[in-house]
């Protein structure tokens, strides 16, 4: 699968990257610092990812103003987004859900914590039938 990772902490961009290469998975990931960036790569004519991880807390632009855009947009809509953050904030969770996430993963303290998830979420979209841009 082709991911993008819309995440502005180099260590959790680093502890994805460090999981995603232990558990030997083939995955291409490519970074987006924050939702402009993100937008900018994915309004370039590069091939679109298989599916988003997405950070809520960014500067710039946070998680919830990217979902808004990325889902009016008529191309982009149908990338299943998931979001991967430390925020419980039930507000944040019921809001993503709103604006059309494929799932929403908090990010556990122990490492092998997040391992064990992100790999059920990278496990799962890996057998999904996805659109392919």
């Amino acid at each position: 699968m082709d991911i993008l990772l819309i995440e502005d902490d180099l260590i959790e961009v680093m502890k994805l990257k460090r999981t995603v290469s232990k558990l030997n998975l083939k995955h291409s990931i490519v970074e987006a610092k924050n939702g402009e960036s993100a937008l900018t790569y994915l309004r370039s004519g590069e091939k679109l990812p298989d599916i988003i991880l997405l950070d809520l807390n960014m500067p710039r632009m946070n998680g919830i103003e990217f979902l808004s855009i990325l889902k009016e947009d008529e191309q982009l809509r149908y990338l299943p987004t998931i979001i991967l953050t430390t925020s419980e904030n039930r507000a944040d969770l019921l809001k993503c859900y709103e604006v059309g996430i494929a799932g929403y993963v908090i990010k556990p303290l122990k490492y092998e914590d997040y391992e064990y998830k992100l790999n059920a979420v990278l496990e799962y979209w890996s057998v999904n039938q996805l659109v392919k841009g």
